[in-house]
């Protein structure tokens, strides 16, 4: 059973690490899964229930920043809702057409259009589509980052468990 749970909780981790990329999948939420199976399974031997509750606030953070953080940098720097609605769309273009640099390049582009086309009150099309792609790096990293630490335990765990 150990080796089935490690296995499964690998491969949801190399799922959730790609997803902090791809917009459609949640990785932070997926990359807590298998930590929270592992505790199931070893109990606080592997997992205590401090760590895994700061996991949980982390994970619910990075979420909740990756929801946010893209608009309110876009906001800031002047962009309207033509330039963020551009911007998901160009995200996904730019996602089936040029992956996965298509990603970036087409959330940025996506946002400057819509701004030029759009938002013509707007003086600074490229500022605001700037701030868009500020906001999506952050929160990405930041995605990233929680992602990272959240298998970094469930393989800490996961070895513990093996050996």
């Amino acid at each position: 059973m150990e080796i089935a749970v490690v296995g499964i909780g690998a491969v949801v981790s190399i799922v959730a690490l790609v997803g902090c990329i791809l917009p459609i999948v949640p990785g932070p939420p997926l990359a807590f899964l298998p930590v929270l199976l592992l505790f199931l399974v070893g109990g606080t031997a592997l997992i205590s229930p401090a760590l895994l509750l700061a996991l949980a606030v982390l994970v619910v953070g990075a979420t909740v920043a990756d929801h946010v953080l893209p608009p309110a940098a876009a906001h800031r720097a002047g962009a309207g809702r033509p330039g963020i609605l551009g911007s998901v769309l160009g995200m996904i273009i730019g996602l089936v057409f040029f992956p996965p640099f298509g990603l970036v390049i087409g959330a940025f582009l996506g946002a400057f259009v819509g701004e030029l086309l759009f938002h013509r009150q707007n003086r600074t099309p490229l500022r605001a589509a700037l701030g868009v792609l500020r906001g999506s790096l952050l929160a990405t990293l930041i995605k990233l980052a929680t992602a990272a630490v959240t298998v970094f335990v469930f393989a800490r765990g996961a070895i513990q468990l093996l050996w």
